[in-house]
This record gives structure tokens, C-alpha cells and sequence, in this order.
């Protein structure tokens, strides 16, 4: 299976050089190049692509209003940030606007080659940890605590509400399991009903939607 991917970056030389790494690839295909938010929701709707490589710092609309309408526009379609820092406020933006990870601009090509396939695949590129950490960073931009408890979490049981605190908390499945005294693959379909139920796309959105909830509160 080919993976389609759009390159958004308002630097022609930067789309030049990811299209040559991505191009190397019998697994990659560039569908198409966009210069900006407005020519890069109107090509995702146009291909369809797999994967969107997005810039976030673009003159006109910026690729966090972007990602938001691609993502609504096309649900199957799965957006991977460029960001200078991996603490940038661009990179936690990205994340609440439904992007399934962040990747720093200078990262090495086999990282940019690994994480469009691991996004394509349907898993995230940040580690729950990292996802913490920046939201930990970021914790002003987060809702206040006023108003009632959102009514979503009332969709989970107790193992599953308990199994989502411990992935925002930032912890692999293997130290859940560890401390649960459950099986991993237990923790794994926990975890895949979590996402189900609260319509979330991975795991780094349900940390997200952990914080945005309060059910984990910043310290």
C-alpha cells in the first residue's frame, strides 16, 4: 500500500527537500504541495491524502486553523505537525486541533520517514510523556476548571476511565499493566474502547482530552 502525503510549508526549499526524502521511498508517494493553509485545505479535500505534513507558522491561515478544517473535512486523513521546539506552543496547538503528533523541523529523514508511516498506521508520533510534558509547559492555554464535568467521561466504565488517567498520566501500557495487575493486551482493548467511546483518533488525543477535562490537572 502507497501512502499518499500532502507537504505544507510557505518555503519552497523546504518542500523541495522533503519531496526529495519522501520521494525515495516505493512506499511514499507526494500527492501534492501547498504554500499555505487556505491551498492546503483545498488539496486535502481534493486528494485525500494519508498523511499531511504541516507547517504551523504560515502567513494567512497558519496550519493549526488548517489542520482543524482538514480533519473535519476529512476524517481519515491524519496531520503531522512541523515545529521548531518540541515545547512549542505551535506543537501543543497542533495537538488540540486533532493533529496525531509533532515532529521537530530538523529531525533526522529516517525520523520524518518513520513517523509519517507510524501516523499513517493509525498510531501517534509523541509518547504520552512527551504529550505531558508539553501540555505540563503549556497549561495556561488550557480550559478553566469552572462548569460542570464533561458528561463524555460518563461514557466510560471505571477500569476504562482508570485505564485513560494512567495514560495521561504518561505511561506505557506495560507499566499500566504492571500496575494494574492486568494482562497488556487487556490494557491495549481498554484503552481502544476509551477511544472509541470518547470518538478520540489516538492515544496523544486522550491525553488531551484528559487535561482538557480535568481529569488530570496540570501540576
Amino acid at each position: 500500500m502507497t501512502i499518499g502525503v500532502l507537504l505544507v510549508d510557505d518555503q519552497p526549499l523546504m518542500r523541495v527537500a522533503f519531496n526529495l526524502v519522501l520521494e525515495s521511498q516505493p512506499d511514499l508517494a507526494v500527492l501534492g504541495e501547498a504554500g499555505d493553509g487556505t491551498e492546503a485545505v483545498r488539496l486535502a479535500r481534493q486528494l485525500r491524502p494519508d498523511v499531511v505534513l504541516m507547517d504551523v507558522r504560515m502567513p494567512g491561515k497558519d496550519g493549526i486553523e488548517a489542520t482543524e478544517e482538514i480533519i473535519a473535512a476529512c476524517p481519515d486523513t491524519r496531520v503531522l505537525i512541523l515545529t521548531t521546539f518540541d515545547l512549542d506552543e505551535y506543537a501543543f496547538a497542533g495537538l488540540r486541533a486533532g493533529a496525531s503528533g509533532f515532529l521537530i523541523k530538523n529531525a533526522l529523514p529516517e525520523e520524518l520517514l518513520a513517523a509519517i508511516r507510524t501516523v499513517a498506521a493509525g498510531d501517534a508520533v509523541v509518547s504520552p510523556r512527551v504529550t505531558r510534558r508539553l501540555l505540563e509547559t503549556c497549561a495556561h492555554q488550557l480550559p478553566t476548571p469552572d462548569g460542570p464535568v464533561d458528561s463524555r467521561l460518563d461514557r466510560l466504565t471505571a477500569r476504562e476511565l482508570e485505564i485513560l488517567t494512567e495514560v495521561a498520566r504518561g505511561k506505557s501500557n506495560a507499566e499500566i499493566a504492571a500496575e494494574l495487575h492486568l494482562a497488556e493486551a487487556t490494557v491495549k482493548t481498554h484503552l481502544s474502547r476509551v477511544l472509541v467511546k470518547l470518538e478520540l483518533r489516538d492515544r496523544v488525543q486522550a491525553v488531551v482530552f484528559a487535561y482538557e477535562t480535568r481529569l488530570i490537572k496540570p501540576s
